[in-house]
């Protein structure tokens, strides 16, 4: 695949997630948008109002004016008060409100990429807050198409919607994750050299991925099967996302997940096992 398809193939993963988002949105009773989702502290309103405020800020429209309360215990950083600015600004709004933004940002966002002069590899703005930095304009786009994916699934599982598990942009959320497996084993977890520890995910995006640590205590990870790993982890794709995206502790989902080998180094590497923010 050349850079430019590379380009096309992220930007039609987004649109597919949140042209996804929109319509699951649209037939929604009134209460369903105060659902509590996965992410601490966020509702159904909440998540969309902050698909449209990451979305909007890449459109280059100004930050809203406004004072979070102090009293809001999920917000526990520079980075999260950041996040949670424009969610709370758009808290009053009503669920006509924010359909009619997410659209119309959808819209704007979809033009703006299809007449977008960057290069795959020119620098573009990442904007959030204390970790704002220059990154190439595939990881922008390979990035939104992980975090839309992903609260397309926070939102499905709080409305009882299931879908898309398969979709492009599950695709792209299965190689992003799966590149923070070696650091995950060999740093977080503290694998000792030598370790090899095998991944095997079911469901409508199967997979199976092996990580190795080396000499010096780096870790790789690769496709190829190994037969008698130190440890081997057996669970289902959404429960591998839920898990790498800090959605539940492994506890909550303990009855999901089959542990084979070095059960100790297992929940280590289980407790270790989220990589998002």
């Amino acid at each position: 695949m050349t850079e430019n398809q590379t380009v096309q193939a992220y930007t039609d993963a987004w649109l597919h997630s949140i042209e996804s988002i929109t319509e699951l949105l649209a037939p929604l009773p009134t209460d369903a948008w105060n659902r509590a989702t996965e992410c601490p502290g966020w509702s159904v309103r909440d998540v969309v109002s902050h698909i449209i405020g990451v979305e909007s800020e890449l459109l280059g429209d100004p930050r809203p004016i406004h004072s979070l309360p102090r009293d809001l215990r999920h917000v526990t950083g520079e980075f999260a008060r950041y996040m949670e600015l424009p969610v709370d600004k758009r808290r009053c709004h009503t669920p006509v409100e924010l359909t009619g933004e997410l659209e119309y940002t959808v819209i704007r966002r979809s033009r703006a990429l299809r007449n977008a002069k960057q290069g795959p590899e020119d620098l573009v703005r990442w904007p959030a807050g204390p970790l704002s930095r220059d990154v190439p304009y595939t990881q922008l786009l390979r990035t939104r198409a992980f975090d839309v994916w992903v609260h397309e699934q926070d939102l499905r599982r709080a409305l009882r919607a299931p879908g898309n598990l398969d979709s492009p942009a599950a695709a792209v959320t299965r190689d992003y994750l799966v590149e923070g497996l070696p650091r995950v084993v060999a740093k977080l977890a503290g694998a000792p050299a030598g370790t090899v520890v095998a991944v095997d995910v079911t469901g409508p995006l199967e997979f199976r991925r092996t990580v190795r640590v080396d000499e010096t205590g780096r870790g790789s990870v690769d496709a190829s099967v190994t037969l008698a790993p130190d440890v081997r982890l057996t669970l289902d794709w959404e429960t591998y996302v839920r898990l790498a995206c800090g959605r539940v502790r492994p506890e909550a989902v303990a009855g999901a997940v089959r542990v084979a080998g070095d059960t100790e180094l297992a929940a280590r590497v289980l407790a270790q096992f989220a990589l998002t923010p």
